[in-house]
């Protein structure tokens, strides 16, 4: 056992961009999976819509942490090899997807139904009125909450600790075994997820001011 030293914080501290990394990845993924599922969710046929809420329904409905356990070690019985990082980076994206999803089929829904019944009044097709009436509107108004999920995204990253991705957590925990300084270890790991997720909160409380202020 060795003492916590200043290039254990440094080694932490550059954890974090794996921590982001992982974030981004999980929200660009999330972001076009969420988009074809609320547009599906939108949809009027069966056919789209109800593959759609089955999605939401498993995703939202069980732990991320088992969906991660399913992927990392359920795909190598069906043959299909991953590495930590692809299997943390498939669960969130398709976790992300999910929740994304149902908070911007919720957008779209908020569009006032008046814009739907001009679009018809001029007589546009189902797809120029989702580009150029629905989704700006509703674009608007998922700014806020997509903001705020980010946070959650953040914060999900550390139960990849569990498969063996080596982000903040993992490292945290891989330095901790070494040292056997969990006190000052974790709480600058605490302190990091802090300095990430706090500015997103207040991001997205401010976004949502804004939002209530142009509507009103």
């Amino acid at each position: 056992m060795r003492s916590f030293s200043i290039v254990d914080v440094w080694s932490i501290v550059e954890a974090v961009r794996w921590t982001v990394a992982l974030a981004l990845m999980a929200l660009v993924g999330g972001s076009i999976g969420g988009l074809i599922i609320a547009l599906s969710r939108a949809a009027r046929s069966r056919w789209l819509h109800g593959p759609a809420r089955g999605f939401i329904i498993v995703f939202q409905g069980t732990p991320l942490l088992m969906q991660l356990f399913l992927i990392f070690f359920g795909f190598p019985v069906i043959g299909l090899e991953v590495n930590p990082w692809l299997a943390a980076g498939v669960a969130l994206i398709l976790n992300t997807s999910a929740f994304l999803g149902d908070i911007w089929r919720g957008c779209i829904q908020a569009v006032p139904g008046g814009q739907t019944e001009a679009s018809h009044a001029l007589n546009l097709s189902n797809y120029d009125r989702m580009r150029y009436v629905v989704l700006p509107q509703a674009l608007k108004i998922a700014v806020p909450p997509t903001v705020g999920f980010m946070v959650q995204i953040i914060k999900g990253t550390s139960l990849t600790a569990i498969i063996g991705f080596t982000e903040l957590t993992r490292t945290g925990q891989i330095i901790n075994n070494a040292t056997f300084a969990p006190l000052p270890i974790f709480t600058l790991v605490a302190f990091l997820y802090f300095c990430l997720c706090w500015p997103l909160s207040r991001w997205s409380r401010k976004l949502e001011r804004r939002l209530s202020a142009s509507l009103r």
